[in-house]
């Protein structure tokens, strides 16, 4: 149940509909000079152990409003690109997940590819735009009377 002035206010969606699955992806930042074939097999392979056994039933439950809706044929399959910018090359994974797990299976992923990132000791390192200073410079401070 759905208060009236809620449903006036925010959009509502109903995933528990004829898909009970829905799209989901999550952006991962590759520092420049990274291995980046080495990221592409980290973060995909991740997608497939953690959201790749809905590849199939959800391929199942989508001919039922492919045919109602006449909607496209759609990739069920984790599915990665890459997009070079100005900070980092950004890999996207593309998943299905069912619409009760989004969050924990979000979760699982990145502590999968962060976990697995980290073990490649330096060949895939993860980017952000924080800074760390690791030393300070000397100061020569001179004060003249």
């Amino acid at each position: 149940m759905i208060a009236n002035s809620y449903v006036f206010k925010e959009p509502v969606f109903n995933y528990s509909g004829d898909f009970p699955f829905l799209w989901d992806e999550i952006k991962i930042p590759i520092q420049y000079g990274s291995d980046y074939d080495k990221a592409r097999e980290i973060i995909l392979r991740a997608g497939i152990e953690v959201a790749g056994d809905l590849t199939i039933r959800s391929k199942q439950k989508w001919a039922s409003p492919q045919n109602k809706y006449r909607l496209e044929d759609a990739q069920t399959a984790p599915m990665l690109t890459l997009v070079a910018n100005d900070n980092w090359a950004e890999y996207t994974l593309r998943y299905v997940v069912g619409y009760k797990r989004r969050r924990t299976t979000k979760s699982e992923l990145f502590t999968k590819i962060l976990t697995e990132s980290e073990a490649t000791n330096g060949a895939v390192k993860m980017a952000s735009a924080t800074f760390q200073l690791d030393q300070a410079p000397d100061f020569n401070v001179n004060l003249k009377k």
